[in-house]
């Protein structure tokens, strides 16, 4: 079976569960696809009893794809650059240096609580595993999804404030936290091996500053670009060009591609650059063009993330393990911006319980998980894989669900100016 058959396959059964979603659950996409695939891969496994032929084929489709590469290498830089595309630029730039604290310094002091935490628990349950590998653990959980609670906040009318501050800050914190991962990840490659600090503030300085700096070159090269023709159609290219040639340029570069895409995305989606360089068809057919990539590159990784869960090892103390560990990130994400949402509260009149709001839709998403596959034997892959299972499988069905009615509890409508 060739790489088309596999994407075949994955585009027929996403579009089947979307089907039974829309027709019949009526739940966001999102998590009603994670749940839909998590229902057929249990229904394959129950029936592999009696006929393995399924199961062998589903289990064939995820071993040829490298989760890790194909999301964090080529589907992220997409997602990210339509997320940003369609982020309201105006109260982004209102709510810019709570965004910048949260997506930097929170998910700094999330990693080193979570690993910390990790750290002293673990022991209990009888595993014994190393302070660097349960602060990677750590990096890879920090960061959250911006697509999987985009749509769900749009449709219960929260505030737009609110709404810059968790989209906003998942945008950003999904590039830091990966600079964040593999900055420790080569810390615990080395092991004993000695590491200069200056090195690490140089891998974290080329990644974060290097790729925030090409992704404002990229923009402004498309913004100019398109603001000299009048040609929807080479437009809407320009657009797909930017991303994937600058993908390509960070990879070799060794820059940070989803924070390059979120600020040129941001750039080029800004009213100031659509009024001077988009016609009115142009950008309907942009905006088009990156809403149905948006969701259909989301259906694939969800009904991935769904199938992942054949390649764990569920052992009775990673089980444990992953259910304390729940309580556990949600505590620490919590703890993580309590501090930045009291400095900023008073100055930017926030809503209220924004650190609650945050703390609850701090969705995790496909990020963690292919983190998570990143990772050596001898980091403990599997336990962390089971783990960071549990934590995303939990914010998506569970936090996903109940998110919209936390903030109609708290009465943050969009007619309510906080």
């Amino acid at each position: 079976m060739d790489y088309f058959h596999i994407i075949t396959i994955l585009v027929v059964l996403s579009a089947l569960f979307g089907y039974v979603n829309v027709r019949f659950l009526k739940l966001p996409n999102t998590i009603g696809l994670m749940l839909i695939t998590i229902v057929f891969t249990m229904v394959v496994f129950a029936l592999s009893y009696y006929d393995t032929t399924l199961l062998e084929a589903e289990k064939y489709i995820i071993t040829q794809i490298d989760f890790k590469e194909v999301l964090l290498d080529i589907m992220l830089s997409f997602m990210l650059f339509a997320g940003a595309l369609h982020t309201n630029f105006e109260q982004l730039r209102v709510q810019r240096w709570p965004v910048l604290v949260f997506a930097t310094l929170g998910v700094l002091v999330s990693t080193f609580l979570v690993g910390y935490g990790m750290y002293f628990i673990l022991p209990i349950l009888g595993l014994d595993v190393e302070l660097i590998y349960c602060l990677l653990f750590g990096a890879l959980i920090s960061p959250t999804d911006p697509i999987a609670v985009l749509g769900i906040l749009k449709n219960v009318g929260a505030p737009k404030q609110l709404e810059a501050k968790i989209v906003g800050e998942s945008l950003f914190n999904d590039g830091v936290g990966v600079v964040v991962f593999l900055t420790i990840f080569k810390i615990a490659q080395i092991g004993n091996g000695e590491i200069e600090v200056s090195e690490i503030f140089e891998l974290f300085a080329v990644e974060v500053i290097g790729g925030i700096s090409l992704g404002l070159v990229i923009g402004w090269i498309t913004y100019r670009l398109m603001k000299s023709i009048d040609d929807y159609d080479i437009e809407v290219i320009i657009t797909l060009a930017a991303v994937m040639g600058g993908t390509v340029i960070a990879q070799t570069y060794h820059l940070s591609a989803p924070l390059a895409m979120v600020t040129a995305g941001l750039l080029i989606g800004n009213d100031t650059v659509r009024s001077s360089a988009m016609s009115h068809i142009t950008e309907s057919y942009v905006d088009k063009f990156w809403e149905l990539i948006d969701i259909l590159l989301n259906t694939i990784l969800f009904v991935l993330i769904g199938m992942e869960i054949l390649v764990l090892t569920f052992e009775t103390n990673y089980i444990s393990a992953g259910l304390i560990a729940i309580p556990l990130v949600l505590i620490c994400r919590y703890l993580s911006l309590l501090f930045p949402v009291r400095f900023f509260e008073k100055r930017l009149n926030f809503a209220p319980k924004t650190n609650l709001m945050m703390t609850w839709g701090g969705l995790r998403g496909g990020i963690s998980i292919a983190l998570a596959l990143g990772l050596t034997i001898d980091m403990q892959r599997d336990l962390f894989l089971v783990i960071t299972y549990f934590i995303v499988v939990f914010s998506i069905l569970v936090q996903g669900l109940t998110l919209g009615k936390l903030v109609k509890r708290y009465s943050l409508t969009e007619h309510k100016q906080i």
